[in-house]
């Protein structure tokens, strides 16, 4: 039966590239999560008035590939230590977040995260929210796969 995960880790159309080719994942949709709107706009999320983050939901077989994995995959994509940003995009929709949709993934994720401060991999502490699952806004049809669309979009 496949699981899903949450994450946000900056622009949506980065983030799902990262997980859509992964052996296991059956399926990525990018949209919005943690805000106060319900059904809210691309525009609406970027005037940083409804307190969503853009996300990327992934459906997985996890006899394929483990929550664990995908975590690592999360923390390796982008810099956790960033707070309200990736490199150049600035806003609360860009923040560092796991929504969690039961209490292993809750465990993983904390779990996880302890590892990674263990190691002192970074020089600044990591400031990734994790929350349980919010509602999942679907982001509008044009940002869906919006990277296998548009090759080279977005500095890739």
């Amino acid at each position: 039966m496949a699981e899903t995960a949450t994450f946000g880790a900056g622009c949506f159309w980065g983030v799902e590239a990262e997980f859509t080719e992964l052996p296991g994942v059956v399926a990525t949709r990018v949209g919005y999560a943690g805000g106060r709107t319900e059904h809210p706009t691309y525009q609406e999320v970027c005037s940083h008035g409804t307190g969503h983050a853009e996300v990327v939901e992934i459906t997985f077989d996890p006899h394929r590939i483990s929550y664990k994995n995908l975590l690592s995959v999360f923390w390796e994509c982008h810099d956790p230590t960033q707070l309200n940003r990736q490199g150049p995009d600035v806003g609360d929709q860009y923040r560092s977040v796991v929504f969690y949709h039961s209490e292993a993934q809750r465990e993983a994720v904390v779990l996880s995260l302890a590892e990674l401060e263990k190691k002192r991999l970074f020089r600044r502490p990591i400031v990734t929210e994790i929350s349980p699952a919010a509602p999942f806004w679907e982001a509008e049809s044009y940002h869906q796969k919006y990277l296998q669309k548009h090759r080279g979009g977005c500095g890739f």
